[in-house]
């Protein structure tokens, strides 16, 4: 067996095709927490899908020899999908694993396959603040929007997804930057441009106003409020990260 060093895994990530890769700590999420405690009404709706949360801000719930996290950052806006399909369907769903079938999960698993050869046992919780995760790793910052932005890669955009792998090993931890990145002449774009006035600005969201949530976890039908704003969108919504001017053209 081949003692891995955090370079080794890092190698490894960029060869399986990962924007990025970051180290943090497996301290629990203390400020996840408390915003998981204090807004539990608008969270309701996760326990009742079996999400539990809450459970996730402890890292040492999910793998109770946990030492480290590891985040690696997948992107996900590589080319331009028809304006006419993304007035109805978010980017995200449009460059899902599940419809490109581009192998995201087969490159977790031969990552994680990696590490188990070398002692090394992993956990990708769902549950997790893969975001926050993320950050802490060092990997980025936040939006007015409440979206996760790169640091170095996807040219400093939101068009990422944080996977985060927690560890039975400890990695000397990457420096956070847990903050917000948002310019001050941005003018709160994105919470202007919401369609359902889910955003709140100071980085605070009513979920259950969000046509994202109202398309992936929404039971029954559409509040009579949301409907007009909502408009034909099925599933997702980008119009936030759209108006971004984080999100430079590609």
């Amino acid at each position: 067996m081949i003692v891995l060093h955090k370079s080794d895994i890092v190698d490894y990530a960029v060869r399986l095709g990962f924007e990025d890769i970051g180290f943090t700590t497996a301290e629990p999420f203390v400020s996840h927490r408390e915003i998981l405690e204090e807004r539990r009404e608008d969270y309701d709706w996760a326990e009742s899908l079996g999400l539990a949360l809450m459970n996730g801000t402890d890292p040492r719930t999910v793998l109770p020899g946990a030492r480290s996290i590891i985040v690696v950052l997948e992107g996900y806006f590589r080319e331009s999908f028809d304006p006419a399909v993304e007035r109805h369907f978010g980017r995200c769903y449009l460059d899902d694993d599940r419809v490109t079938k581009d192998g995201l999960a087969v490159r977790i698993k031969a990552l994680r396959s990696f590490l188990r050869k070398d002692g090394i046992e992993s956990k990708v919780p769902f549950n997790l603040p893969h975001r926050m995760a993320a950050a802490r790793a060092g990997l980025g910052t936040f939006g007015k929007n409440c979206l996760f932005y790169a640091n170095r890669s996807v040219r400093g955009g939101s068009w990422v997804l944080p996977v985060a792998l927690v560890v039975d090993r400890e990695f000397e931890p990457d420096a956070p930057t847990v903050r917000m990145g948002c310019p001050d002449w941005c003018r709160n774009a994105c919470v202007a441009a919401c369609p359902t006035g889910a955003l709140k600005g100071n980085g605070k969201i009513d979920p259950k106003r969000c046509i994202s949530y109202l398309s992936y976890y929404g039971e029954g039908i559409t509040p009579r409020e949301l409907r007009e704003a909502m408009g034909m969108y099925v599933y997702g919504c980008d119009r936030c990260q759209d108006v971004c001017p984080r999100n430079a053209p590609w």
